[in-house]
């Protein structure tokens, strides 16, 4: 299946031995094996599990990719997922984990159909190749999913016991899901599906855009109704607390579905006044979401206007993981609080040079 380490890999191969547990917290080391471990993910799953003396292999593509993960205590392993032979050489035989958070998100205002179906190759086909090319010895399994995959059509709160109801974007979310949960009922391996709120940290690609367009007053709420006056419900999550919670997941061998999200479910409207005043960026304009569907497609501005409040309470119990930004309030704080830090707030805001901060 796999292929062995390679002569280019910077750090000697260690024996595996990770089965051993104490009240379900692992005695010994963890070969895990990521892909999208470049990602705003990924990279803090190389940095977290490197740090409590795991072994990492991360899934890179270039040099730069080789860059962000050796620089976080990993080890590149060329390939892609999209490749199954590449993943036959890339992953070890005594891998004890793998992890598929590769995505391929699109970042365009309003994506075509096309760049969702790229997205959905990389996650469905990516996640089919990637255990084609398991070892016989993987332990267990992990997929980052999305709350709202499962969120309710008459915006009710909703737990992991839930019915999915994917749109477009998550579609894929969906079936590899069910893929994942298919294939562990007839292996060996512990399948754990841990669904995010929605993302945000001050290296995501949707905070540092948000941010600039507060600042320049151009990032309106979209809000439900004929008016844009009614606000739906959105669960958050800091991607540090991500990440925690499945360094959690691996140690504690966990299997099955868990809500990642903080503790307060909020309102878009609530977020994004909360960020614009931490930023000093102007009140946001309002925008009915019958309207925004023109410009930022139907899936996005449903998004933002329905609910899906859910719980971290599972997560709580079983992991025994709690948010570090309990709020979203307090995670935005940190974002600003890290931008002043590096000099990204000066950059956002079109500051001269001399007002950054040395890096």
């Amino acid at each position: 299946m796999a292929g062995g380490s390679r002569a280019t890999d910077l750090n000697p191969p260690r024996e595996s031995g990770s089965s051993a547990t104490v009240s379900g917290l692992l005695l010994s080391y963890m070969k895990v094996f990521i892909t999208g471990g470049t990602g705003v993910l990924g990279r803090r799953l190389v940095a977290s599990l490197a740090e409590r003396d795991h072994e990492v292999h991360g899934l890179i593509r270039d040099e730069e990719g080789a860059q962000i993960v050796e620089s976080r205590g990993g080890i590149a392993r060329r390939g892609d997922v999209l490749d199954p032979e590449s993943l036959d050489y890339a992953i070890d035989d005594d891998t004890d984990v793998l992890i598929h958070a590769a995505t391929a998100i699109p970042d365009s205002t309003k994506p075509s159909d096309e760049e969702w179906a790229r997205n959905d190759r990389v996650r469905l086909e990516g996640m089919k190749n990637l255990l084609d090319a398991a070892p016989e010895g993987v332990g267990q399994v992990l997929f980052p999913s999305v709350v709202w995959v499962a969120r309710q059509p008459d915006g009710s709160a909703f737990d992991e016991t839930a019915e999915r109801h994917p749109d477009r974007a998550t579609r894929s979310a969906a079936e590899v899901e069910q893929l994942l949960q298919e294939r562990a009922a007839q292996a060996t391996f512990d399948a754990a599906i841990l669904r995010c709120g929605f993302f945000y940290a001050p290296d995501a690609r949707d905070s540092r855009e948000w941010a600039a367009q507060l600042l320049e007053g151009d990032l309106p709420i979209v809000g439900g109704g004929l008016l844009g006056r009614q606000d739906g419900t959105m669960s958050f999550v800091h991607a540090d607390d991500a990440a925690a919670a499945f360094v959690a997941a691996i140690e504690r061998q966990a299997s099955g579905i868990y809500h990642i999200v903080d503790d307060r479910p909020m309102t878009p409207a609530a977020f994004f006044e909360t960020f614009g005043d931490l930023l000093d960026a102007p009140e946001p304009s309002r925008i009915p979401g019958w309207l925004a569907r023109f410009f930022v497609g139907k899936t996005a501005a449903d998004l933002l206007t329905g609910d899906w409040p859910t719980t971290n309470e599972k997560a709580r119990r079983d992991l025994d993981w709690e948010p570090t930004y309990p709020t979203a309030e307090e995670g935005l704080q940190d974002v600003v609080e890290t931008w002043q830090a590096d000099g990204t707030l000066q950059e956002l805001r079109g500051e001269p040079a001399d007002a950054v901060p040395a890096r």
